[in-house]
């Protein structure tokens, strides 16, 4: 297996990215790597280019260029380049840390929808606390369509459920729509249009409604939304695991020598409420419903997030979720067809 990847996306690339494709090359003897970035760059901070293919990219995307614009004009760019090679068939998969629009458009662009699906979404795992028999769920779309309609969100379940048996190993995943409360009358038309629509289909097992606050609780093992209200969601849960940190923290240091003591105490209790807030360890954001695996991780990654990123990428690959998929949608256009058109 073949990943392409954008060398030059993210705060610390392009010497955290090759840092973290070296730890995954020696994690994973069964992947190869395509690695595109600014040669004078890239090429001193390989330490052992086996299995590491280095591709020249003299362009760069910046975080602040116009995502659309830039991937039309910036050819020799590393996320372009990255993107046209999944696209030609030279590598399986593709990677990048830089800027999300950018990487999102060059999915759409040059690697291609699936037949049959309207609009990709974009996938996330997060955390579940403190129940045994569940330790995440995905959610999507948490950022792909700011204006979605309600086919679309019926799609995001079925890839969603592909997404979660196939990668996850979930049997029979539960699948919730995201609304502002739990009874089926709940939300505006177009969400109650979803959940009839959901409670409809025999190959879903959809669990009904689910609140943003019972994400963190396991209400399921999908969570399907809009763009809009899937990425707001994901950074509340991150801005109030990041001030509820903060918070502790601010009065740890108040508290005199005893909260430092204290503090001291419990400093193996807080590592692990750190450590299972942190959603990086699960991997990146997933653009699911392209021909192939574009994955997304954040801006601030690091060498480890890169590593398990990659582990992600593997299990989708060795899965042929991507295929599973492509399978589904070919054999159900016009079920797609007629529910596409009930839900205008």
């Amino acid at each position: 297996m073949k990943i392409a990847v954008d060398a030059m996306g993210g705060d610390y690339a392009p010497a955290e990215i090759v840092k973290g494709i070296e730890l995954a090359r020696d994690a994973y003897p069964d992947l190869e790597f395509l690695l595109y970035g600014q040669e004078e760059q890239v090429k001193p901070l390989l330490q052992d280019s086996t299995r590491i293919e280095l591709i020249s990219a003299p362009e760069v995307i910046a975080m602040e260029d116009e995502p659309v614009r830039a991937v039309r004009r910036k050819k020799q760019s590393s996320i372009v380049l990255a993107a046209t090679a999944v696209r030609e068939g030279q590598a399986d998969a593709f990677f990048s840390a830089g800027n999300t629009g950018a990487v999102l458009a060059a999915g759409l662009l040059i690697v291609g929808r699936i037949k049959g699906i309207d609009r990709p979404g974009l996938t996330t795992t997060l955390p579940v606390l403190r129940k045994p028999d569940q330790s995440s769920f995905v959610m999507l779309d948490v950022g792909a369509n700011a204006d979605t309609k309600p086919f679309n969100v019926v799609q995001y379940a079925i890839m969603g459920q592909y997404y979660a048996q196939s990668v996850m190993h979930v049997s029979n995943p539960r699948v919730g729509l995201l609304n502002n409360g739990t009874e089926a009358d709940k939300g505006d038309k177009a969400h109650r249009a979803i959940h009839d629509a959901l409670s409809a289909m025999d190959e879903i097992n959809f669990v009904g409604n689910v609140e943003s606050r019972e994400l963190l609780n396991g209400a399921a093992d999908v969570v399907v939304t809009d763009g809009f209200t899937g990425n707001a969601t994901l950074k509340a849960i991150e801005g109030t695991a990041l001030s509820m940190l903060k918070l502790i923290k601010g009065e740890i240091m108040s508290g005199g020598l005893g909260g430092k003591l204290g503090a001291g105490l419990l400093k193996p209790v807080f590592k692990n409420v750190q450590s299972a807030m942190d959603y990086s360890q699960y991997g990146g954001a997933v653009l699911l419903g392209l021909k192939a695996p574009v994955v997304k991780t954040h801006g601030s990654t690091k060498a480890p997030t890169v590593k398990n990123t990659i582990g992600q990428i593997r299990e989708l690959l060795a899965s042929k979720s991507a295929d599973q998929l492509v399978t589904y949608f070919a054999e159900h256009g016009d079920q797609m067809a007629t529910l596409k058109e009930s839900l205008k």
